[in-house]
Order: structure tokens, then C-alpha cells, then sequence
């Protein structure tokens, strides 16, 4: 329960000691699972002294047990081991410092630690961290690549040496840090958050050299493999060799097999894109030129035309057709003509043959009244009436006598 204090009623420090002491001891033995990170065997002295850290959060925390205890296990226990330790935590008082007093330990066996990875292997990947369509790809040419890797170590001497070669001008920001061991997690992760951080870098590739499957237990940490998935630049896992699968692998955007291999696919070779634009070149050379070529194959053959060679011929062809065609058309015309002309002289004789002028000619008379209608019938006139008589000289009145019928 929490303790009623004040700034007029403290708790002295060996109270607050004692009462840390007596939580503590309520919590009864566990389970504990770590890496043994130092070792102190004395010769002769009855206590072992271990140190256990958890690498994925670097806490660390001391561990004591019975020489008989920790000899059932010393041959295949050693520093950087990963070992299940099932102890009851301890408060020493007098220092305040907080111990685990160790009853049993257990190695991790390997078998053990494939089975935790495959685990976690399958939880991470429903989570939707190795999807395929999470991969961001790398960019063509990369001015500026982060390499995380151990100090002087052959993984860096790999890339850079390889990188350069393919490409002299591309630049690194290197961060070397631990590849293996219990502070190798918290460095690679700090590390590929700094480089991810940064405007400049393209590509971050975090390398390590082969290695027992112990060794690169820290590239199939957790916390790592978070860390690069909410990264936002590319990241390439070059761990090992092609056999050596951790779990960065997987949720890296690009997985090489060796460090060499990953300088390979970050960085082009300089010599194969210079042929490669020497041979996009040359096909361009060879297309213009079998371009020109068909063009001038295309002009040749259209001045070869006669209508090219001679553009007046057909001018002068359709011309002839025309003055022929005019001919023609003149003579057609002139026989119409003439035939109309000839019925036209037929008809007029016909007509001045048939007119009432010739008949008056002939020595007959027209009779007309005053409304100048033509007297037809004798009863159409009466006695006394005056009427107009049309003969071919002119014309003359006439007074009507008697009317016979």
C-alpha cells in the first residue's frame, strides 16, 4: 500500500529501504530470460557473479547464484550466451541495489531460438511489416548513402571499396556501431534512426559479415525490425552471407546477400551505364538513320513522277482535250443553228403562206365592226350599220344595205 509521507513527516532512507525491500520480496521467484554480458567466476569463492541484459530495451540487471548452481551449466554457459534463469529478486539494503539470487539456469538452445524467431517471424507478418507492397525502391543513383556497420570492420571495407569502384563520386555517412553482442540492437537502432533523419541520405544499408545464428540474433530483434519498417528512406539488409536470413531481411525494402552484392544493387556500375548509353546511342543513330533513309527512298521516288518531272504535261494534255472538246462543242452549236435556221425559214414561209395579209393580197376583204370584231356571219350584223372593210391597199368604210339570211 502507498505510504502517507510529508515534507514534516519523511520517512528516513532506511524505511523507504526497508519497505522497497519488503515489496520486492513479495514478488516471489520468476522466470527470467537474457544475455549474459559479464562473468565473474573467483577461484575458491562460493558465488558467482553474472550480469543479465535484455538487448532489446539495454537494461541490465545483477545476478548472483551458488558456484554448484552455476557449474551444471558452465560448459556450454559463457559471456554473450542467452540463458532462461529462474531466481527471486533481492534488495540489499544497506547499498539500495536491486539483485536477482539465481536457483537454476538454462541455456538457450538454438533449436529454442529458431523456434522464438519463427514466432515472431509470424507475428510481425500479420501485422502487414513484410508486405511486398510496403517496399519502397531505391533510387537510381544515390548521391549520398548510409552505411551502418561495425568499426573497421569487412562488411564496411565491402561497400565502400565495391561502391566506389562502380561509382567514384557517390558519397557515404557511415555510422559504425556494435553488429553483434548485447548493445548491438540499441546502436543499429539509434543509428538507422539518425540516418533516416537526415535530408541528404537516399538509402541506408546496414551490413555485417557472416556469423553463428547467435551472432546475428540482434538483426532479428523486434525493436530493430520496427525501427526500419517506420522508416521513410529505403533500407538494405546485407547481413551475412546468401544462406543467413535474419528477420531485417524481410522488412527491408531490398535484401542483398552479401555487403559486396548490396554495393552492387544500391550503386550502378559507372562502365556499364556508360556502354549502356553508348549502345541507347548508337540504336538512336542507326533508327535516325534508317529514318533518312526511307524519307529520301520516299523523295526519290516522288521525283520520279512524271507528274514532277514534267508538271506542265498533264496541263498541256488536258489543255488539248479542252480545245477538241471547244471543237466540238462549236461544231454541234453551228449545225444546231443551222438546222433551226432552216426550220426557222421553212416555218416563216409556211406561216406568211398561211397569213391573213396574203389572203387580202389574194383580193379578199375583211369586215369588221366599230368593237373591231371580224363580221363572220350575215347575222351578225344589221341594215344601216357601218362597218370597216380591211383590204391588202388599207381600209374603207361600208354602210350595210339590206341582211339576207
Amino acid at each position: 500500500m502507498a505510504v502517507n509521507t510529508s515534507a514534516d513527516t519523511p520517512l528516513p532512507v532506511g524505511e523507504v529501504s526497508r519497505l522497497i525491500g519488503g515489496w520486492i520480496d513479495r514478488l516471489g521467484a520468476v522466470w527470467v530470460e537474457g544475455q549474459i554480458t559479464q562473468l565473474s567466476r573467483r577461484p575458491g569463492a562460493g558465488v558467482v557473479f553474472l550480469t543479465l541484459r535484455d538487448p532489446s530495451y539495454d537494461i541490465s540487471v545483477g545476478v548472483t547464484c551458488y558456484r554448484q548452481v552455476f557449474d551444471a551449466v558452465a560448459d556450454v554457459v559463457s559471456e554473450g550466451a542467452r540463458v532462461v534463469v529462474h531466481c527471486k529478486p533481492e534488495w540489499y539494503a544497506p547499498r539500495g541495489q536491486l539483485s536477482l539470487r539465481a536457483a537454476e539456469i538454462r541455456p538457450v538452445g538454438v533449436g529454442e531460438l529458431l523456434a522464438r524467431l519463427e514466432q515472431l517471424k509470424k507475428s510481425l507478418a500479420r501485422e502487414g511489416l513484410f508486405a511486398p507492397e510496403r517496399k519502397k525502391p531505391l533510387p537510381f543513383l544515390p548521391q549520398l548513402i548510409g552505411l551502418v556497420c561495425g568499426r573497421a570492420s569487412a562488411a564496411e571495407r565491402d561497400v565502400l571499396e565495391n561502391a566506389r569502384h562502380r561509382w567514384p563520386a557517390v558519397r557515404f555517412e557511415v555510422r559504425n556501431v556494435a553488429v553483434q553482442g548485447v548493445h548491438a540492437v540499441p546502436q543499429v537502432v539509434q543509428a538507422v534512426k539518425e540516418l533516416d533523419a537526415l535530408d541528404d541520405v537516399d538509402v541506408i544499408v546496414v551490413a555485417r559479415g557472416g556469423g553463428s545464428v547467435e551472432d546475428l540474433l540482434p538483426f532479428s530483434d523486434e525493436q530493430l525490425v520496427r525501427a526500419v519498417a517506420a522508416c521513410r528512406t529505403p533500407v538494405v539488409s546485407a547481413i551475412g552471407h546468401e544462406p543467413d536470413s535474419p528477420l531485417l531481411d524481410l522488412v527491408a525494402d531490398l535484401r542483398a546477400s552479401t555487403p559486396t552484392d548490396a554495393a552492387k544493387k544500391v550503386v550502378p556500375d559507372v562502365g556499364e551505364e556508360y556502354e549502356r548509353v553508348r549502345m541507347l546511342r548508337d540504336r538512336a543513330r542507326r533508327c535516325v538513320g534508317a529514318l533518312l533513309e526511307r524519307e529520301e527512298r520516299g523523295l526519290a521516288q516522288a521525283l520520279a513522277r512524271p507528274s514532277i518531272q514534267d508538271p506542265h504535261r498533264m496541263i498541256d494534255a488536258r489543255a488539248e482535250e479542252v480545245t477538241m472538246l471547244l471543237d466540238r462543242g462549236r461544231r454541234a452549236l453551228r449545225h444546231q443553228l443551222d438546222r433551226a435556221d432552216s426550220e426557222l425559214t421553212h416555218t416563216h414561209a409556211r406561216v406568211v403562206a398561211l397569213s391573213p395579209a396574203a389572203t387580202l393580197k389574194r383580193g379578199y376583204a375583211v369586215l369588221q365592226r366599230e368593237d373591231g370584231h371580224a363580221v363572220r356571219a350575215p347575222g351578225e350584223v344589221e341594215a344601216g350599220e357601218t362597218l370597216r372593210a380591211r383590204v391588202s391597199a388599207g381600209e374603207f368604210t361600208v354602210r350595210v344595205g339590206t341582211v339576207e339570211a
